[in-house]
């Protein structure tokens, strides 16, 4: 008799670490919206601005409760700026006013998930690279320097394979050039992202 209730007990463990494992995918694949809050230094005379465009990214999951991200995300703004900017009559910017152009972030690293609640879950994350600018967003011409995404967002499972990210929020941190000035202030930036997310 106790020897069938060790039997039974040791079924039940292993069908249920066999399910959690089943649970936890390898990879995940996130594509959706975004939305970035600009917020220039100051230094250069250009004020905040909306940029809208779209996020990728692939975790791998390392554990449970451990995950490596690579990101990449491409941001558009077009505005008009009247009057022009301080720094604009001597070095170059567009004649009437209008600022057109795009950003890239190219980023990486560790996310840490937390428990799932019901079909929640939630982490948080930190992504360390690359912000590219074209001509327009900040300056006259491209530049590419260090930029960093630190925040946190939350999965709702749908299904075994599709979840849903309602929310995704990042301070995101650039260092570039603003108005060709020589110098690499720091721009405190806020990034919104929603979409869907795929399981592997």
């Amino acid at each position: 008799m106790k020897l069938k209730v060790v039997v039974s007990l040791f079924a039940v463990s292993f069908c249920g670490a066999a399910v959690d494992a089943q649970e936890v995918p390898k990879l995940d694949l996130f594509a959706g919206y975004t939305y970035v809050r600009a917020n220039p230094s100051g230094s250069s005379g250009l004020s905040s601005f909306n940029m809208n465009g779209g996020d990728v990214s692939v975790a791998y999951h390392a554990a449970s409760w451990l995950s490596g991200v690579f990101d990449v995300g491409g941001y558009h703004t077009s505005r008009s700026i009247i009057p022009l900017p301080i720094a604009c009559p001597t070095t170059g910017c567009p004649a009437n006013g209008n600022f057109k152009g795009n950003l890239w972030t190219y980023l990486a690293g560790p996310r840490v998930n937390l428990p799932r609640l019901f079909r929640f879950t939630p982490y948080a994350q930190a992504l360390f690279g690359v912000a590219h600018a074209t001509p327009g967003v900040l300056v006259t011409g491209t530049q590419t320097h260090f930029a960093a995404a630190i925040g946190a967002g939350v999965d709702y499972r749908l299904a075994p394979h599709l979840s849903v990210r309602p929310i995704q929020l990042d301070y995101l941190m650039t260092r570039l050039n603003e108005n060709d000035v020589t110098s690499r202030p720091t721009q405190h930036n806020l990034r919104f992202s929603t979409g869907v997310v795929i399981h592997f």
